[in-house]
């Protein structure tokens, strides 16, 4: 299979793939759940090799296994009605639940779904959906309170998501638990914006119709929204004293400095001196910002005074300091709050914040240094994170479009069905790769041919 995070192919028979999933299940769980020794696999581990089970299953399959999950249990409800309710109004995720319900309370009722939110040990907070599946659903303790941590419960999607910090779909007999195997659920984990934490998993629950790569697709979606209102209500609880300096410079040769919520374009030169002052809030001596903004060694210190001068026109009396050369005032610029959300891995949040390189006209060394770390950084992230949506962000954008390692990435993570277009891309790009690596005696090709 193509995509390790989407249960079925198109076209696949969803009836003998589970029928396949059931005997791999039954091979693997054959004898029992007992730990492995060391140096030992679990009893029956050798079915997970089978071409039934994809590999995020069978390595779930094996951490159940060592956590003793007993194939045929249940989930334990933790939290009674009253510890529920307190513990769920004080939960960050509360706070996304208008925008959750919003977006997949419909589907899932018309649908016969149910859409459940956990926290980050695999508690469910909240359980909702068409009143039918409710009851079903009941029957085997997906509940609000209920734990459905993967170390307690087996594979099942909420759980597994919060455990490898990834969005999973989990088909039938993919589940650990023979209770749990005529359900398919696709979960997306939810990170905080500003500090990278794992607050928890959006998560829908039915049957086999939910057995298709849309499934995992929307759910990741209604997790990047989840993590956008948290942006936004962490803004709004902001305190009035924000930083009053604001600097835009992320896509665009000249940046915008925001003061006192007035806006002023500035010229390359002085957009470059704040982008370093920004990123060196210790402040530098003349020397090292002549070396960090000049490439042409001959600048002289009175140069570099006069540009200095010009800007203290345009900032705020006082805020330009010298000796060594500072600012005064706190300046929130785009690009440090890119690299903060990384730093504290929110990829999907840095992602959103990046506009573009850096000043990308500027060649000053400093700058020229920022820009190519913090592209190099991001880009990393997001082949590591592997997720679909963030890699056809990237790979769309006019800084992605060549970037072949990326588009390998996406390949390698994208649904079957939207596979076509990534791939003619990827040959697209390793002809031209070839094409630019032809030896010079070897006939010209297009791309090699000089200009007129």
């Amino acid at each position: 299979m193509n995509d390790p995070w989407v249960a079925l192919e198109r076209g696949a028979d969803p009836v003998e793939r589970a029928r396949a999933l059931r005997r791999a299940h039954d091979a693997f769980t054959a004898g029992g759940p007992s730990a492995p020794g060391p140096g030992r696999e679990p009893m029956g581990s050798t079915a997970v090799r089978s071409s039934a089970v994809r590999s995020v299953v069978a390595e779930s399959w094996r951490r159940s296994a060592r956590a003793r999950v007993c194939p045929d249990g249940a989930a334990g409800v933790e939290l009674d009605e009253e510890e529920l309710a307190a513990y769920r109004e004080a939960h960050p995720l509360a706070a996304v639940m208008p925008v959750v319900r919003e977006l997949m309370g419909a589907y899932a009722t018309d649908g016969e779904h149910l859409v459940a939110v956990c926290d980050a040990h695999g508690r469910l907070l909240w359980v909702e959906g068409h009143p039918g599946t409710l009851r079903r659903a009941d029957r085997m303790n997906f509940v609000a309170g209920a734990r459905w941590a993967e170390s307690v419960a087996g594979t099942n999607a909420p759980g597994t998501a919060i455990a490898v910090d990834r969005p999973v779909q989990v088909f039938a007999a993919e589940h650990f638990r023979r209770p749990v195997q005529g359900w398919t659920c696709a979960a997306a984990p939810v990170h905080d914006p500003r500090s990278g934490r794992l607050l928890g998993a959006v998560d829908i629950t039915g049957g086999d119709r939910l057995a298709h790569p849309h499934s995992l697709a929307f759910v990741q979606a209604v997790a990047r929204a989840a993590e956008s209102q948290l942006a936004l209500t962490a803004a709004a609880r902001a305190p009035a004293a924000d930083p009053p300096l604001r600097l835009s410079a992320l896509g665009r040769d000249e940046a915008v400095l925001v003061t006192d919520g007035r806006r002023a374009l500035l010229s390359r030169r002085h957009s470059e001196i704040l982008v370093v002052l920004a990123h060196r809030p210790r402040g530098l001596s003349g020397e090292e910002l002549l070396a960090a903004l000049y490439e042409d060694e001959s600048i002289t210190p009175v140069t570099l005074r006069a540009e200095l001068s010009r800007l203290r026109s345009v900032l705020a009396p006082g805020v330009l300091l010298s000796r060594p050369y500072r600012l005064a005032a706190p300046l929130d610029a785009d690009f440090e709050v890119v690299g903060r959300r990384l730093a504290s891995g929110a990829v999907a949040a840095a992602l959103g914040g990046y506009a573009g390189p850096l000043l990308p006209g500027s060649r000053a060394p400093e700058v020229t240094r920022l820009r190519r770390r913090l592209a190099d950084e991001l880009r990393a992230a997001l082949i590591a994170r592997g997720d679909p949506a963030l890699l056809a962000d990237w790979v769309h954008s006019p800084w992605g479009e060549d970037d072949l390692e990326a588009w390998r990435a996406l390949a390698a993570t994208v649904p079957a069905g939207r596979l076509a277009p990534v791939r003619a891309r990827l040959r697209a790009l390793d002809a031209e790769l070839s094409a630019l690596t032809t030896p010079a005696s070897a006939p010209a090709t297009g791309l090699q041919r000089p200009r007129p």
